[in-house]
Order: C-alpha cells, then sequence, then structure tokens
C-alpha cells in the first residue's frame, strides 16, 4: 500500500533515475510483452488544437503491475521558438487497488524511451558489423538516439543532414558527425535515422542499400510523412500493428504492408527480408511510457538515484 502522499518527480529526478543500460531491456521486454497479450494497450486519444498548430493526446496503459497514462502535447512550431516541440506529465497507479503512485515529467521519458526503442531494433535487425550511421535531423532525438545506439552498435561514421544547415553542424560538432546532403547521408549508410517533423518525404529509397535498417521516428500523424513510396516498400517492421495501420502517415499515406511486429521477432518470429531495406517506423506507444515510467518510480522509492 502507500502512504497516501502523491510523489511528484520532475525532469532533474527523472533523469537522474534513468540510464539506457537500463531502458534499453525495459523497452525490449516491453515490446514482446505486449505482442504476447501481456499488456493493455488502447490506442491513444488525439486533440487538434488547430489555433495554435498543435495536438495533444492521452495514452494509456495497465502492464507490470501499474497503470497510467501519459498526457503529451507536440507543437512543430515551438523548434522556432528554441522551445521543445513535445511536453508531456505522465501519471501512474497501482493496477491492484487504482491508487495513484506518482505524477512525473514526461518530456525526458519521451526523448529517451523513444531512442531506446531504436536501439533495440537496430540491436535485433542491423548487420552485426555496422559501421556508417546517417542521419537525418539534428534536434533533440538525433542527440538522444546517438547516445542510445552506441549501447549496441560502434560506429565508425556518423553523417548527418538537417533542413537547417547550422543546426547540423552544431550537432555533428557535438557527436563528431560530417555533415552532408540527405542523399549524401544515407547512400551505403548501414543504419539510418529519419528525425524531422516533415511533412514530406525526406528520404528515398533508392539511396538505401538492401541490407539497411532506417528507424522512422519523426512522422507519427496520418498526415506526415518522412519517407516516399519506394522505401516504405522495404520490409516494415512496427510497435504495435493497432497502432501503425490508424497513426503514422509514412504507413498510411505509402500503403505498406506491415511485415511483423518487433516484439514477435523478439520471440523468435523470421521476417522475410526479401534482399530489401528494414524500415522500423516508430510512433511511440503508451506501454513504453508506462514501463519508463515504473523503472523511474522503481528507482527514486529504493533509493537509487
Amino acid at each position: 500500500m502507500t502512504d497516501g502522499r502523491l510523489q511528484f518527480f520532475d525532469e532533474a529526478q527523472v533523469r537522474a533515475a534513468l540510464s539506457y543500460d537500463d531502458l534499453i531491456p525495459t523497452m525490449r521486454q516491453a515490446l514482446t510483452d505486449l505482442s504476447a497479450g501481456r499488456a493493455a494497450q488502447p490506442l491513444r486519444t488525439v486533440m487538434s488544437v488547430a489555433a495554435h498548430t498543435g495536438w495533444f493526446a492521452v495514452m494509456p496503459a495497465a502492464y507490470g503491475g501499474v497503470m497510467g497514462a501519459k498526457m503529451v502535447t507536440f507543437y512543430p512550431g515551438n523548434a522556432d521558438k528554441g522551445m521543445h516541440t513535445h511536453q508531456a506529465v505522465i501519471q501512474l497507479f497501482r493496477a491492484d487497488t487504482g491508487e495513484p503512485l506518482a505524477i512525473m515529467d514526461g518530456r525526458l521519458i519521451t526523448e529517451m524511451r523513444t531512442a531506446a526503442v531504436s536501439a533495440v531494433a537496430v540491436d535485433l535487425l542491423a548487420q552485426p558489423d555496422a559501421k556508417v550511421l546517417g542521419i537525418l535531423g539534428s534536434g533533440v532525438q538525433a542527440r538522444s538516439h546517438v547516445q542510445a545506439l552506441s549501447r549496441v552498435r560502434k560506429f565508425e561514421e556518423i553523417r548527418v543532414w538537417s533542413r537547417t544547415e547550422g543546426n547540423a553542424r552544431r550537432f555533428a560538432e557535438e557527436v563528431g558527425a560530417q555533415v552532408t546532403t540527405a542523399e549524401e547521408a544515407v547512400s551505403g549508410a548501414d543504419v539510418v535515422l529519419t528525425l524531422t517533423s516533415s511533412p514530406e518525404p525526406v528520404l528515398r529509397g533508392r539511396w538505401l542499400k538492401k541490407d539497411a535498417i532506417v528507424c522512422a521516428v519523426g512522422a507519427a500523424t496520418p498526415n506526415r510523412r518522412e519517407l516516399d513510396d519506394e522505401a516504405m516498400r522495404g520490409a516494415v517492421v512496427v510497435e504495435s500493428r493497432e497502432a501503425a495501420l490508424r497513426e503514422p502517415g509514412d504507413i498510411l499515406l505509402a500503403k505498406a504492408e506491415v511485415s511483423a511486429e518487433i516484439g514477435e521477432l523478439l520471440q523468435g518470429k523470421q521476417l522475410d527480408r526479401r534482399d530489401r531495406p528494414v524500415v522500423f517506423k516508430s510512433v511511440g506507444i503508451a506501454i513504453e511510457d508506462v514501463a519508463s515510467a515504473k523503472l523511474v518510480y522503481d528507482r527514486i522509492s529504493n533509493g537509487k538515484r
């Protein structure tokens, strides 16, 4: 039982409690359990805030002895104001009694769990000797992905492209990357990340080599896409079929076929690559947030900072 006090954890406390070394295996297990039917997760509810060109979403799930919901906003225009495009809070409850446990800042959890999920996909699907990383985008997710992916592959070369060259150069200096065109970033790369808020494709399928893996992260609404139709003819892997067939423009606009959930592959299902690239289309799902929030709650409650 709880002592009746509802705890609040701010971003600094969340940052102190989370590490990719813990978060990556937590995401791997959560995705496996989702595909195995050991979690409850309805589709997110999304409300447009058209007057301010943004949206507000509620993402509930029950998993691992807890249940909760993330309330998240996405305002693409914030990037031009020097603000985060995503803001969020997560409310966590006990699953057996319904008692509220904690409210915590969800922005950093969203940032880190997204990159951790990509790391799970890269670890499973990228070539073991992958050496070249191509990144389209230079924002928060670009930075978090470089950190997370360093846990699963040792890249010898990182290439980056961004629509704003100054941002690309600052990011490249931080991570030791080379600034290139989008095509140069992708051509010959073993792993490609699309991490933009672009509503139109920034990656062309003809640029990809056949054994590449693309983590397509930036477009998660039906009217946005980062990959063209040719790229989406690769073997498409998703977190949740239900979400993938309702939410992301990359899949909906290309009428792409979903090959597998990543949780199915983690359980041993074989992926039919057919000598083509793999596209891991990530939309971000509630079980990832709830599992991450539980990790934060358990570590802080147990005094492990």
